[in-house]
C-alpha cells in the first residue's frame, strides 16, 4: 500500500523537532511517507538520545536530514536552505513547515517587589518564538522551495489569552505568533500557502517542566479536562497530519484547540 505522501517529493521542515511536539510530528508525517528535515539545537551530551529518536524516522524509509544549529541566525538559515536546494534537486518541495520552537525567558515580572523581567527578555522570546516563523517563511518563499499547496503550522497555548505568573514573555510571543500566522494566511494565500496555529492542551514536555509551578498546571488541567488526561504529543502530531492532508486545503488562518476540550472548562 502506497503511503499518502510517498513518491510526491514532499518534505516537512520542522523547527525544533528533537523532542516534544516537533519530534512527535516528524514521526507521524514520516509514517505517511513525508520526507523530514529537522532543525534543532542540542548539546553533544544529548546526541545519543536524539539520534535514537531520529533512527525511528529513518526506519520509515523516507529521506531524512537534520541540522543541529542555531536556527535564529540568518547565516545559518541561508546555509541550511542552500543545502536543501541540493538535496531537493529541483524536485523536492516543502509541503509542511512546522514551528515548534521553545526558547524564551520564564521570569516573573516582579520578585520581592522588584521588577525582574527586562525588555531584552521580551525581545529574545518574541524573536525566537514568533518572528522566526516569518523569517523562515520569507526565506523559503524567496528560494521557491514551497510546494504549490503548502501548510504552515505553529504551536500556541492558552497563555495567549490568560495570564500566568512567569509566563509574560512567552505569552507575548504566542500572541505575536498568532498575529504573524494570520497575516501569512492572508497575504501568502495567492501563492497556495495556508497557515494555522494549533493551541495544544497542557502537555508534559521538557518545555512545560521548565515553567515554575508546572506540576500545579498539570494537576489543574487533569481536573478540568473532559477526558481527565493531559494532551499527548501524539495528539498534536495527529492534528498536524490532518492539516497536511489534501482535504484540509480550505482551513486557513485559524487557531485550532487540540486539547480534548480542555479550553471549554
Amino acid at each position: 500500500m502506497v503511503r499518502e505522501f510517498e513518491n510526491k517529493n514532499y518534505w516537512a521542515l520542522i523547527l525544533g523537532g528533537s523532542s516534544g511536539l516537533g519530534l512527535a510530528t516528524a514521526k507521524k508525517l514520516a509514517k505517511h511517507g513525508m520526507n523530514i528535515c529537522i532543525i534543532h539545537r542540542n548539546s553533544r551530551t544529548q546526541n545519543d538520545e536524539i539520534n535514537a529518536e531520529f533512527d525511528e524516522i529513518r526506519a520509515e524509509k523516507v529521506q531524512f536530514k537534520s541540522f543541529n544549529v542555531d536556527a535564529f541566525k540568518p547565516e545559518k538559515r541561508e546555509q541550511i536552505i542552500s543545502e536543501l536546494k541540493v538535496i531537493f534537486d529541483a524536485k523536492g518541495k516543502i509541503r509542511t513547515l512546522v514551528h515548534s520552537v521553545a526558547k524564551g525567558n520564564l521570569k516573573p515580572m516582579l520578585d520581592d517587589q522588584k521588577p525582574t523581567l527586562k525588555t531584552d527578555d521580551f525581545n529574545l522570546t518574541i524573536n525566537a518564538m514568533a518572528i522566526s516563523l516569518y523569517d523562515w517563511t520569507k526565506a523559503i518563499f524567496e528560494n521557491k522551495l514551497f510546494a504549490e499547496d503548502t501548510r504552515i503550522i505553529s504551536f500556541t497555548s492558552e497563555g495567549n489569552t490568560k495570564a500566568w505568573r512567569n509566563y509574560a514573555a512567552v505569552s507575548a510571543a504566542k500572541v505575536t505568533l498568532e498575529a504573524i500566522s494570520r497575516n501569512i494566511a492572508l497575504e501568502f494565500a495567492p501563492f497556495g500557502i495556508r497557515a494555522n496555529c494549533i493551541q495544544a492542551g497542557v502537555t508534559d514536555t521538557v518545555s512545560l517542566r521548565m515553567i515554575p509551578g508546572s506540576d500545579k498546571i498539570k494537576e489543574h488541567s487533569l481536573k478540568r479536562n473532559p477526558f481527565k488526561r493531559l494532551t499527548q504529543p501524539e495528539d498534536v502530531a495527529n492534528a498536524v497530519y490532518l492539516l497536511s492532508k489534501d482535504e484540509a486545503h480550505w482551513i486557513n488562518g485559524c487557531v485550532i484547540p487540540v486539547d480534548g476540550g480542555e479550553h471549554i472548562s
